[in-house]
C-alpha cells in the first residue's frame, strides 16, 4: 500500500515544522477580517500557529503573526483569537 504524505507547516510563534492538522490557521480573508480557519480551506492569506496558548503569545510579542498575514492586527482582534484559543 502506499504511504500518504503529510503536509508540514511551520508555526509562526515557536517557528518548529509540525504537522498541518496539529496547527490552528489563522486566515485574513480578501475583505480583511482576521479569524481562525477551522476547515483549514478558507479563501485568504493565512498563517499557522500551534494550539498552545504560549505559543500563540509569542507570535503576537514578535509581530510574526503580522508578518505573515501582512497586516496590522488590533488588539482587540488579538484578544478575541486568545479567547478562541482558551476555549479550545
Amino acid at each position: 500500500m502506499k504511504t500518504r504524505k503529510i503536509p508540514m507547516r511551520m508555526c509562526v510563534g515557536c517557528r518548529e515544522m509540525k504537522e498541518k492538522r496539529s496547527l490552528l490557521r489563522v486566515v485574513k480573508s480578501p475583505e480583511g477580517a482576521i479569524s481562525f480557519d477551522r476547515v483549514g480551506k478558507a479563501p485568504g492569506r493565512g498563517a499557522y500557529v500551534c494550539k498552545s496558548k504560549a505559543c500563540f503569545e509569542k507570535a503576537v510579542k514578535a509581530r510574526q503573526l503580522e508578518r505573515a498575514l501582512e497586516t496590522r492586527i488590533d488588539e482587540a482582534v488579538f484578544a478575541q483569537l486568545m479567547e478562541e484559543i482558551d476555549a479550545d
